[in-house]
Order: structure tokens, then sequence, then C-alpha cells
């Protein structure tokens, strides 16, 4: 009898231990848990940047990568995104299709960015099958052309399609300007200046214009006088010249050399302040269209000259800042899974930056735009008369 009573206090003894230990167990297990659930990523959150840093536009693309220095260095300083700093790596594009996909393939693959940022739109239509496979958004302050559209919805832009663009500069060089009968010079070889000159050409002809000429060119030819030569024959009232700079510094000279004084009209590629600075007065009167932007802040504009040292802000360069800005604000709101972030672009209406107030349709695209032309004048960009 006293044997079984002694069995019976060992197991209920063992039987307490083991509870006691598993309780613990389980209980260290769970603070374990706890531990690990309140470790917090301090990793940075890393977003590319493909653009021309070199090449024909490359003052257009080292004015953009300025703003987007500007733009992180101020999300930094004020403690980053939920405590984690912006890293921001930039790719040279060179405004070709080639190049941006080798970019695209290296931020995406090797970097590991969340999220890039393009300038030109061969540049934005080659990377992005390369966001959609990879589930990596693309947010572009300046490709227009308009077949960025159906690119994916991945990808997004805060500047207007050129559908906007080209008819804008239709309906003032009909209306405005009163000029039925006009010639085309573009870049065959560059999907934004054949895109803006489509989209033109339908608008003007639908306005009841006759296009009297139509002659292209590659960014790379250095003698145009062939395709001038066919301009200044069918006698034109006004010469619709959307190309990109090199090709617009090379087609102005040798239209005027070719005796020609009919009007030249651009495209906003041509808002580079180192185009009238290189022509000096044979550019005096040439015009151009470009985005209509908010005035920038006097912080943006003290900022950038402390990068740039020069006061010369084109209009890509605010966007870019809002680029960046618009990516850190989803990101505060969604964290870093690309899905979230996509979706809550599209809910993006009436998001205040310093260049423009956004609003997204369902296409990523700016549901609005508007417009100013400028023109050359005494070696600068002012507005037009």
């Amino acid at each position: 009898m006293r044997m079984k009573l002694l069995t019976r206090i060992v197991l209920v003894t063992l039987l307490f231990v083991v509870s006691v230990g598993a309780g613990c167990s389980t209980t260290n297990n769970i603070s374990k848990t706890n531990e690990i659930q309140q470790v917090k990523d301090t990793s940075p959150i890393k977003v590319g940047f493909i653009g021309p840093l070199s090449g024909d536009v490359a003052n257009i693309g080292q004015n953009m990568r300025a703003a987007v220095e500007v733009a992180r260095d101020e999300i930094n300083k004020n403690g980053g995104i939920q405590g984690r700093m912006i890293e921001t790596i930039f790719e040279d594009g060179q405004c070709g299709a080639k190049e941006a996909a080798n970019a695209a393939n290296k931020l995406v693959n090797v970097d590991k960015v969340i999220a890039f940022m393009t300038t030109c739109s061969d540049e934005t239509l080659a990377a992005a099958p390369i966001a959609q496979e990879n589930k990596t958004i693309i947010l572009s302050p300046a490709s227009t052309n308009p077949k960025v559209t159906d690119a994916g919805d991945y990808v997004f832009r805060i500047i207007p399609s050129d559908l906007f663009q080209g008819k804008f500069v239709a309906d003032y060089v009909y209306n405005t300007l009163n000029k039925k009968n006009i010639a085309i010079l573009y870049n065959a070889d560059k999907d934004w200046s054949t895109g803006v000159k489509e989209v033109f050409k339908k608008q003007f002809l639908s306005l009841g214009g006759i296009i009297v000429a139509e002659e292209s060119t590659a960014t790379t030819d250095r003698d145009l006088k062939t395709q001038i030569a066919k301009i200044k024959q069918s006698n034109p009232e006004l010469i619709y010249f959307p190309s990109f700079v090199e090709s617009g510094l090379v087609g102005i000279k040798q239209i005027r050399e070719a005796g020609i004084t009919t009007p030249i009209f651009g495209g906003d590629v041509w808002d580079d302040a180192t185009m009238p600075q290189k022509l000096g007065t044979v550019a005096d009167g040439v015009k151009f269209t470009r985005i209509a932007n908010e005035k920038s802040p006097q912080s943006f504009v003290d900022a950038m000259r402390s990068i740039t040292g020069t006061d010369e802000i084109n209009s890509y360069a605010p966007r870019s800042y809002d680029a960046l800005q618009m990516l850190g604000f989803v990101i505060d709101k969604v964290g870093t899974d690309t899905e979230k972030i996509k979706q809550e672009l599209y809910k993006i209406q009436n998001y205040k930056g310093i260049a423009d107030t956004y609003s997204f349709d369902t296409n990523g695209d700016m549901s609005s735009a508007n417009y100013e032309i400028k023109e050359f004048m005494n070696d600068a960009i002012v507005d037009a008369r």
C-alpha cells in the first residue's frame, strides 16, 4: 500500500515538472517570437533612376538627377520612411532602348530596387517589360509617348501623354499663329519624336491644315541639307521640328543657312538651356512647347543650385523631385510591397507636388495637362512673345 502511494506521488511530481517545463518552453518560444517580430527593418529602401546622364540630352538628365538627389536628401533628413533611409541608384540610359533595358535589368535583378524612374520614352518602353515581369514600379517624370499608356499596369507617369501635347501644338499653330500650310521634320529613330509628330499631324489635318512636306532624320545625322532643300521647295508657313537636342542644333542652323526664314516650332525636349547658348542669334524667335509647371519653391531652387552650381532648372526637374516624394508618400502608407504600392498609386487624386497637382487615370496616366510656349532669345529661354 505504501509503495503504491509513493508511486503515485512520484508520478504526480513528474507530471508537474513536465507540465511546468513545457509551459516554460512555450513561454520562452513566444517570447523569442515576439522579439523577432519586434526587430525593425532599418535597411535602406532602394529606388532607381534611368536617364540620359551622357550623350545627346545629358544636360536634361543631369538636371533631373540633381532634383532626385534634392528629394532624397530632404526625405532622409526628416528621418526617412518609417525610419528607413532612401538609397538612390542612378543608371545612364542614354535615351536608348538597349541601354535602358540593361539598366533596368541591373536595377531589378542586382540592386533589388522596388521602383525606378525613367526619362525618355525609349527608356520607359524598353524597361517596362522587365518591370512588369518582376512587379517593379516605374514612375516617369518625363516620358510622353502615347505608347507608354499601354506599357503595363506597373508603369505610371507624372507628365501628360503627347496625346495632349500634339493636339495643343496643332491647335496653337493653326488657330493662334494662323499657319495653315506647314512642313514637318522629325527624328524617325526616337519614339518621342515620332509619337508627338503623329498626334500633331492627325490633329492639324483634322482642323483643315495642309502638310506640304514631311521629312525624317536620325538623331545622329549631321547633314540635313537634302531634307531641308525639299522643305524649302514646298514653301511652308511654318516648320514643325520635334527633334532631340543635337539634331535640333544641326537642323536650326542648316535651315537658316539655307536662307529659310520660316518660323520654326519644336517640342518639349528643347527645354535645354544649352541650345540657345550654342546657337546664338540664329535661334532667336524659335519657339517650342513645354509642360507648364508651378513656380518652384525657393528652397528647391537653392538646393538645386547647391548641387548643379547654376540656376538652370528644366521643366522635368521639379517633376523628378515630385516623383520620388510621391513614392515616399505611398511607401509610408502601405510599405514596400510593390503590389500594394501599385494599388495605392492608382488611388492618387489631387496629390500636390511642387510642379503640379497630380491625378492618375485607370492607365496610370495624368488625367489633364497644361502647356506653355517658350522661345529662344538672346542666348536664353524666355516666354514667347
